[in-house]
């Protein structure tokens, strides 16, 4: 039991000195602006959002962006009127000129739904950039002058912004946050933005790309089947994405005031948020998945078990722990401006995300992984 204990203590103790600093929120700043504005074209896959659209597509028809740039909707065969919704939308805010409804095709063979829907707005543009975005996400008039800003200034082949979720359910204030500090973990950001490092990540929500780098690295061909589409992406181009094929240059951070819409009333929400690509993350293998949930439990539940069953020294060893990534914990939850106390409940938010995870793996084995708008995309 001691041992036990001492080697969470260690793992935190390298979680929080030697990891980038993932624990530390790195937020969007504003970067000085381009003399000259390359045009964009915001690419929204939409797949049944015909609820959601009214709250969402005007803040992209609004962009206050002094370049070329037009909204192109991917209607990815919507059972709901989601395409009619969204010209509607247009016509009346006056901005259908702004707005191109494109048909999704049938899916090819070997293509996830997502990037399918993807490739078809890619294609039905020409811009110097892409910026792909979810239905689900609400921006303010400056998000795109923002982000074209920052890759001017900083030559970044592809700029990524994690939204912030929504959090006002009490499921949504034990998950939430935890989500964002389990990818931060994941994926430092500092290392991820490090042209040194080879970590990659972005976040889908948000992904403003150089349309030369997309192609540099191959297209969205290059991620056809990927599920976590996102993140390969990001691999992509920070290999291949600069000129001639170098590697290209990526930036991910927190966004401020660039927001998703999707609310969860339910654990069970989140949670199926979660199984959805978990199992994925792993590789669909047996031996990680128990490798993970080893390593879960021994970072996350075992500082809270100790000091119940433990005897003293490690039961002590384990309150110890537990304070430290608590401590960790609180900038993450302080961002989404919650009480400090929820930084206490991160082993439960972790007990969860175990239970999800074997989850997606069930899901997988039944033939039901990557669950998504009625498709299972994991095979």
């Amino acid at each position: 039991m001691t041992a036990l204990a001492l080697t969470s203590l260690l793992a935190w103790i390298y979680l929080a000195f030697l990891h980038g600093k993932f624990w530390l929120p790195l937020v969007d700043e504003e970067a000085p602006e381009p003399e000259i504005w390359p045009s964009v074209d915001i690419v929204v896959p939409a797949r049944d959002e015909a609820g959601i659209l009214p709250r969402s597509l005007p803040s992209l028809l609004s962009q206050n962006y002094p370049g070329a740039w037009r909204v192109i909707l991917v209607d990815d065969h919507s059972a709901d009127g989601t395409g009619e919704i969204a010209r509607q939308l247009a016509f009346n805010m006056n901005r259908d000129h702004k707005l191109v409804v494109v048909p999704a095709p049938e899916l090819p063979t070997g293509w996830s739904g997502k990037v399918a829907a993807m490739q078809a707005g890619v294609s039905a543009g020409s811009s110097e950039y892409i910026l792909f975005t979810d239905a689900d996400i609400e921006h303010p008039p400056h998000s795109m002058r923002r982000l074209v800003a920052r890759a001017f200034n900083d030559r970044l082949d592809l700029v990524s912004l994690m939204v912030k979720l929504h959090c006002v359910t009490f499921a949504e204030k034990l998950l939430i946050p935890a989500f964002v500090f389990f990818f931060a973990m994941l994926y430092p950001f500092r290392r991820v933005n490090n042209p040194y490092s080879n970590a990659a990540a972005a976040a889908g929500g948000v992904m403003l790309v150089r349309r030369k780098a997309l192609l540099n690295a191959g297209g969205l061909e290059t991620i056809k089947s990927e599920i976590i589409d996102d993140c390969a992406l990001a691999r992509a181009i920070k290999r291949r994405g600069g000129l001639e094929g170098d590697p290209g240059s990526i930036r991910l951070t927190l966004a401020r005031d660039v927001s998703s819409l999707r609310s969860y009333s339910s654990m069970r929400g989140i949670m199926n948020m979660i199984s959805r690509t978990a199992f994925t993350q792993l590789r669909h293998s047996a031996p990680m998945l128990a490798l993970t949930v080893a390593g879960l439990a021994l970072l996350f539940l075992a500082p809270v078990i100790l000091p119940l069953l433990a005897n003293q020294k490690a039961a002590l060893t384990g309150l110890v722990t537990w304070l430290l990534m608590s401590a960790l914990y609180l900038p993450t939850v302080r961002f989404y401006r919650l009480e400090a106390l929820w930084a206490l409940s991160l082993p439960a938010a972790a007990a969860v995300y175990i239970t999800a995870t074997i989850d997606s793996a069930r899901l997988y084995w039944q033939g039901r992984g990557g669950q998504w708008k009625g498709r299972a995309q994991a095979r």
